[in-house]
């Protein structure tokens, strides 16, 4: 019999990734999303078409649809949400995979533990406040790692669900990424302009689209629950990604240190003060296989490169 796969924003970055995967795997896959991102999934797909953050809506849209082997949540982003999942999926998932961010390790970064365990955040001493106004717009950026803190805090508080939240990397990725901050390495490369960095150099972890969709697959198919990291093997630095890009251009990397505080501005993405990496240790325990950064960073950065079609 095949299996049932819900994802909720599969429409865009690695969520389309994740959905060819689960459809190659040979699974029955169902799309939610709110309709305004274009997919080429066609047919293979069935949808549904409702506002994640709207619980009567998710309860309507869901009634009647039967029960999923496995759900991936890459629209859960406070504990809101997460008390939507379970009032519309008690009883009704196997696995419930919730993508997750190493931003949630955020406020350890000066305490300088890295590379992160998982054990690292208590998720059943911490609190959830669902009564805080996380879906307002003026939170959603400032209160981004502590919102996805608090949605973990919220599902292994109340076992509702048998979860897995999936920490994952910064990510690196072509020009796909709504972002734009790999996009800015090149472009600073491609104009001449020096990399002004932290004198610190503090390394990272990343991963890029595919991994992601790799690692969330997986996930889907064990049996363990609760928090895990998923990253690429290796770390990188702000001047290791200005470099790496340099290479793939063709140029040369103009760098500059930043001894004091007053070009704190022009600092780039990914530059940390101190290490903000995790680890892989349990995943790597559990049967997960890492790709080395180095696999794939240089395709990423190839990609900018490529005309616009």
């Amino acid at each position: 019999m095949q299996k049932n796969a819900l994802v909720i924003g599969g429409t865009r970055f690695f969520g389309r990734l994740l959905v060819r995967r689960l459809l190659e795997a040979g699974l029955n896959v169902t799309v939610a999303t709110r309709g305004i991102t274009s997919d080429d999934f066609g047919s293979t797909v069935s949808r549904v078409t409702v506002d994640r953050r709207d619980k009567v809506a998710m309860e309507r849209a869901f009634a009647g649809r039967g029960d999923f082997d496995v759900i991936f949540d890459q629209m859960c982003y406070s504990p809101l949400d997460a008390r939507i999942s379970e009032s519309v999926f008690a009883g009704r998932v196997g696995r419930y995979i919730m993508a997750s961010t190493i931003e949630v390790y955020a406020h350890l970064l000066w305490a300088k533990r890295a590379p992160f365990d998982e054990d690292l955040i208590d998720l059943s001493n911490e609190r959830a406040n669902p009564e805080f106004p996380w879906h307002d717009e003026a939170y959603s950026e400032s209160l981004y790692g502590e919102a996805k803190r608090a949605a973990e805090v919220w599902f292994h508080q109340s076992g509702i669900l048998p979860v897995v939240s999936v920490r994952i990397g910064h990510i690196l990725s072509g020009p796909d990424d709504f972002t734009g901050r790999l996009r800015s390495y090149v472009d600073r490369v491609s104009s001449g302009r020096p990399l002004f960095y932290s004198i610190n150099k503090g390394k990272s972890s990343f991963f890029n689209p595919a991994g992601i969709a790799d690692f969330l697959y997986w996930a889907g198919q064990q049996t363990f629950t609760g928090a895990i990291n998923a990253c690429a093997n290796g770390t990188l630095t702000a001047l290791d990604i200005h470099q790496a890009v340099a290479s793939v251009m063709g140029r040369e990397a103009q760098s500059e240190p930043m001894t004091g505080i007053s070009r704190a501005a022009v600092l780039s993405p990914y530059d940390f003060p101190a290490d903000y990496a995790m680890s892989s240790k349990r995943a790597i325990s559990l049967g997960y296989k890492a790709p080395d950064v180095f696999q794939w960073l240089p395709g990423v950065i190839a990609a900018h490169l490529k005309p616009a079609r």
